[in-house]
């Protein structure tokens, strides 16, 4: 009998590949706003954007001001001169067909598929998501999506994890797992929720104090020893 027959896995670096998607995506934007991408210049947006969703997640920050901050404080910083809701939209759009996935995602859960039972969640865009994982190898697999935006509420808060809870039917916090590579957002919030936590920690980062983590992988193949 397995461990934990109920999975929450994060989307975001820990099935899907955002770092290539995010890159993708402001190389859509440059093209639209006329700049030359220069890895200067998408380090600036990925610093404000890592920080405004940071803010988000601390509940800082509406959705729609984080989805816009950055450029924003980019163009401030730069003295640019940015179509703010242009720029927002290309990326959106851009980040809705990335189906990039992280090394053995799909042979991990397609796996998994077979004794238990997966499911997303996910602080992103609905429509992001949506499209994301309806274009990707994972789409059969996974139970469903589970996304702030719907849910009224957002990792780490216990309101979110309270909903998902409440769309599933036989899970309990004791018979589920929430894998993640988020301290803030993944690792906080299935602790503060009562359910037992795996940190997906590929770079082997050190974990700041703080956080409750009952376990930590450096591979998704990893995540067979704890089931």
């Amino acid at each position: 009998m397995t461990r934990y027959p109920y999975l929450l896995f994060d989307a975001d670096n820990t099935l899907f590949d955002f770092d290539e998607a995010n890159i993708s995506s402001f190389r859509a934007v440059c093209a639209y706003a006329g700049l030359a991408f220069t890895p200067e210049l998408f380090a600036c947006f990925d610093r404000r954007n890592n920080a405004a969703w940071a803010r988000f997640d601390r509940g800082e920050l509406t959705k729609d001001e984080t989805l816009r901050i950055q450029f924003r404080e980019m163009s401030e910083e730069l003295g640019l001169e940015l179509d703010i809701e242009g720029c927002n939209r290309v990326r959106l759009e851009v980040l809705g067909r990335s189906t990039a996935l992280v090394p053995h995602a799909l042979e991990v859960v397609r796996e998994l598929k077979k004794t238990h039972r997966v499911y997303l969640i996910t602080n992103a865009v609905e429509s992001v998501q949506r499209g994301r994982l309806g274009r990707s190898a994972l789409a059969p697999l996974i139970e469903e999506a589970f996304i702030s935006e719907t849910a009224g509420a957002a990792k780490p808060s216990v309101e979110y994890f309270d909903y998902v809870f409440a769309h599933i039917d036989g899970i309990t916090r004791e018979n589920c797992l929430v894998i993640g590579d988020s301290l803030t957002s993944d690792m906080r919030g299935g602790g503060d929720a009562g359910i037992v936590t795996c940190w997906y920690n590929p770079e082997g980062a050190a974990a700041p104090d703080g956080y409750r983590i009952d376990h930590e992988i450096h591979n998704l193949h990893e995540v067979y020893g704890l089931l």
